[in-house]
């Protein structure tokens, strides 16, 4: 049984689908769904094989505990990451996970059960888990991400994209593109932040300028490889762009003493003197997030 052992242990190390594929009666693992053979194990095979080429594993079947059918490896992998996994986009980081084969003779193969934690590859690949509700009753879960400037400059446009994607390949591509595109745009003159958000099969990016103008000005380069990708290179299913400007903007504050609401550009009236009892009971007035120069 440990020669067997072996044997599958380095076929897998070498990423030889043939070779896993003639000493593997079957294989499931938390990415499988259920026990693979044949046909859809190869393609599961080299799936695994090119999204984490060289590959090291570290493991001993003379030391594992073993049967005379089964036995049981402990092993450690890292790899590098060089396509999509579980929505992760392939940014050149390494993965590092540990688990369990347990391998049950079948004649001369094995069939083959993993066990592997993939939070723990996840966080190893410098991503943290987020749990969703599924989509029930018309609602639909999503995941997002804000990147401010710290400008603290009254806002102006708005720009509201998003992109259909065919598949969790393709939405961590264009989950990519974004991320350089909004990181090319905090160096742009007049760009305040922007909020990411993907919902289903859907991308959306929620941008916020200073003025119409700087919307305008907007080339920088990682934008316009997304444009070619989008209408000359296949990218996504579907798009919609738009630019808004701002008609007014709001914000209201509780007190802290009082708890009253007061707008943003006033002070209390608990903390102000005055008739605080009529003002706190007179309807809060909206204010500005930001002040704007006299019309």
């Amino acid at each position: 049984m440990r020669d067997l052992a072996r044997r599958w242990l380095d076929a897998w190390r070498a990423g030889n689908v043939a070779d896993v594929l003639a000493l593997t009666e079957s294989f499931s693992d938390p990415d499988t769904g259920g026990a693979l053979s044949g046909a859809r194990l190869e393609a599961h095979l080299e799936a695994v094989f090119d999204r984490f080429p060289q590959r090291q594993m570290e493991a001993d079947p003379a030391a594992a505990a073993a049967t005379e059918h089964t036995i049981v490896l402990d092993w450690t992998v890292t790899a590098a990451q060089r396509g999509t996994y579980l929505g992760m986009p392939a940014a050149g980081g390494h993965a590092s996970v540990s688990g369990v084969d347990v391998l049950r003779r079948v004649g001369e193969r094995v069939a083959v059960t993993r066990h592997f934690d993939r939070l723990a590859l996840a966080e190893s690949l410098g991503h943290a888990a987020r749990f969703l509700p599924r989509t029930a009753d018309g609602f639909q879960y999503g995941i997002s991400m804000g990147a401010g400037t710290g400008r603290a400059i009254a806002p102006g446009a708005l720009t509201l994209t998003w992109l259909d994607v065919a598949d969790e390949a393709e939405g961590a591509d264009v989950n990519q593109l974004t991320y350089e595109v909004v990181k090319s745009l905090r160096h742009s003159k007049g760009f305040l932040g922007a909020a990411i958000f993907e919902i289903g099969d859907r991308r959306y990016t929620l941008s916020v300028f200073d003025s119409l103008s700087a919307v305008r000005a907007v080339h920088a380069r990682p934008h316009q490889r997304a444009m070619r990708r989008f209408f000359r290179g296949g990218l996504c299913t579907g798009a919609y762009t738009s630019v808004w400007s701002l008609e007014r903007d709001s914000l209201y504050l509780r007190c802290p003493v009082c708890h009253g609401v007061v707008s943003a550009d006033q002070t209390c009236s608990c903390a102000g003197g005055g008739d605080s009892e009529r003002d706190r009971n007179a309807p809060p007035q909206a204010g500005p997030l930001f002040p704007r120069p006299e019309e």
